[in-house]
């Protein structure tokens, strides 16, 4: 995810950065400048339509379709960016349940277990950074921290590896309670948070593997393109060739919105705008280390 500082206005109009659309939308800029040239050249030079009023009244089906046209971007930019704020949402509360998990245990296990202490300090990271792994198809084994009851090379590709992380802490902390280290009271509000953990992971699931519906996606891609198509044939006459840059423009404005959208709608990837969740993940690996009183190497 890109930092910046909002009020920098200067540097957003003037800089172009890696996920800018005016890079992506350059060379179909490019065509349609020289499609507003032909159309424009075809209707005053080479037809002299100028006085064709059956051409200019199509103006009116722009004016009709353009309010159309906004409400469908408003919608689809609205509906991917509560996407991407429920994934925030979402890892925020990673953040704050393992937080609450790592002071409940804490306070629950003491200074003498040793081991149990290092268990869960290295666990609770290790299912975020999976997490993040799983969301983005990917097996890092050398982000995790081992103990002397996990090794890092359980975790491979083609298993479900935040369940795994989960499902040794849950033996860890059952056998604690069988131990009678946990009190069976203490036990229920322990399971609620790690409880919390895959219902957080099966949140962030249901983000990424229902995107929105093709063909809406695709009426949208369609619709854009035909009413830019036919701008130049009714603004030629009011513009002329100035109508070239005009209708690129708008092109631009509306192809923009449209690729914000999908980039924000999915927002577990590696693009610039998806969520941090690298920088998440280190931050609760930091701030549960610290609860523990471990050094974080």
């Amino acid at each position: 995810m890109i930092t910046y500082n909002p009020k920098d206005w200067f540097t957003f109009i003037f800089r172009f950065h890696h996920s800018d659309t005016f890079r992506e939308l350059f060379p179909l800029m490019i065509a349609m400048s020289l499609y507003c040239a032909g159309v424009s050249y075809v209707e005053m030079d080479f037809l002299d339509l100028a006085d064709d009023h059956r051409l200019k009244n199509i103006s009116i089906m722009h004016t009709t379709l353009s309010f159309v046209i906004s409400m469908l971007l408003v919608f689809r930019t609205n509906s991917a960016y509560d996407r991407w704020w429920e994934g925030r949402k979402l890892w925020g509360a990673l953040v704050n349940n393992s937080r609450n998990l790592s002071m409940k245990l804490q306070a629950v296990l003491g200074y003498d277990k040793e081991q149990e202490r290092r268990f869960f300090a290295t666990m609770i990271p290790n299912y975020a950074f999976t997490l993040k792994n799983h969301l983005r198809n990917a097996v890092h084994t050398e982000e995790l921290h081992e103990n002397d009851m996990f090794n890092r090379f359980e975790i491979r590709d083609g298993q479900h590896n935040p369940n795994h992380i989960a499902k040794k802490m849950y033996e860890r902390i059952r056998k604690l309670q069988m131990d009678g280290t946990i009190s069976k009271e203490e036990l229920i509000y322990l399971n609620q948070e790690l409880m919390s953990f895959t219902d957080i992971c099966g949140a962030c699931e249901r983000i990424k593997n229902t995107p929105i519906p093709l063909s809406y996606s695709i009426f949208i891609k369609k619709f854009i393109f035909f009413y830019v198509m036919s701008l130049p044939l009714t603004l030629v006459f009011t513009l002329g060739y100035w109508c070239i840059p005009v209708v690129v423009f708008i092109f631009y404005v509306l192809a923009s919105l449209e690729l914000i959208a999908e980039e924000i709608e999915e927002p577990f990837g590696n693009d610039d705008n998806d969520l941090p969740m690298e920088t998440l993940s280190k931050n609760i690996r930091k701030h549960v280390y610290e609860i523990w009183g471990i050094e974080n190497k």
